[in-house]
């Protein structure tokens, strides 16, 4: 075995190539050439002398040699970044760098704030915020930490409760003037809504009353988005009315460009999470901006304590 060929730089291509099922994607990652990531794996294995992936055109599957590799580099990878940050924390210097992926509505409308806000607080950190709507998984990925409204089913990953998300029923002045104002549950029907399509179940809208009676009633609209942005738009154009997060729509609700109807009436509160990847949770930055966001996430509007 040629042991000189077994480099920390060949084991994070091996490690992430596995992870990612391809090498355009971590050359990507990595900031270096495809055919640098293909030597990388190819000396890996000289050294070694057993096959770690098997490739062809069109994908990267992983040897049962290179899937016991797999789990020990991990491990030991994990363990020199363990060992990295506690080294900076001994001289008093927080630094490197953190992933954190967020909803894309919740980032742009509130997480962005508390990642500027982090990053005031700890100059030497750098973080790769992404926002996207998709359930990556992390891993696969190289997050750090997932911000997450809704319910999950990431077993293998931690999970920290944030809080709850309040929802309201909203429209614009200019639609309710045009179609009325709805007083009771039974007239929502008549309506236009603004569905989102990516919400489960967003054809029904399920309110408590004030007796606290649930009520499900039918819920429609000409108009579905995929986006919370977009269905902020449409709201305050008067495209219809809807449920909607009151962190998304509070300025307009203060302005008056938009009206809270039926406010004796509540919608179930979406919890909010913090999904770590176990690997990544002893990190000191990384405990450091889990710590950031439980102390923040209670003061953005209409998000009670979990």
């Amino acid at each position: 075995m040629d042991k000189s060929n077994i480099s920390l730089e060949r084991l994070r291509s091996f490690v992430r190539v596995v992870e990612r099922g391809g090498l355009s994607a971590v050359a990507r990652e990595l900031g270096i050439g495809q055919s640098t990531v293909t030597r990388h794996l190819r000396e890996l294995e000289e050294a070694l002398g057993v096959p770690l992936l098997s490739r062809t055109t069109r994908r990267v599957t992983v040897t049962e040699e290179g899937r016991r590799y797999y789990t020990r580099c991990v491990q030991i990878l994990r363990l020199l970044d363990q060992a990295a940050a506690e080294a900076r924390s001994a001289r008093g210097a927080e630094a490197g760098t953190i992933r954190l992926s967020c909803s894309a509505a919740f980032g742009v409308r509130q997480a962005s704030r508390l990642v500027f806000a982090f990053q005031d607080r700890y100059p030497d950190i750098d973080v790769d915020f992404n926002l996207t709507d998709e359930r990556i998984d992390l891993v696969r990925e190289g997050v750090d930490l997932a911000l997450r409204l809704g319910p999950l089913n990431d077993s293998n990953l931690k999970l920290r409760p944030l809080g709850r998300s309040q929802r309201l029923l909203v429209a614009s002045p200019e639609y309710l003037a045009l179609h009325g104002t709805p007083t009771s549950i039974e007239a929502l029907s008549r309506h236009q809504g603004v569905r989102m399509t990516n919400v489960a179940g967003s054809d029904t809208l399920t309110l408590q009353g004030p007796d606290g009676r649930q009520h499900a009633v039918p819920f429609g609209g000409r108009l579905r988005v995929d986006h919370g942005l977009a269905a902020r738009e449409a709201f305050a154009a008067g495209r219809g009315l809807g449920p909607v997060h009151h962190w998304l729509v509070g300025d307009l609700l203060a302005s008056g460009r938009l009206v809270r109807i039926l406010p004796d009436y509540t919608l179930p509160p979406v919890p909010i999470n913090l999904l770590i990847v176990p690997e990544r949770a002893g990190i000191a930055r990384v405990r450091l901006l889990i710590d950031f966001l439980v102390e923040k996430i209670k003061d953005i509007p209409g998000m009670e304590q979990a």
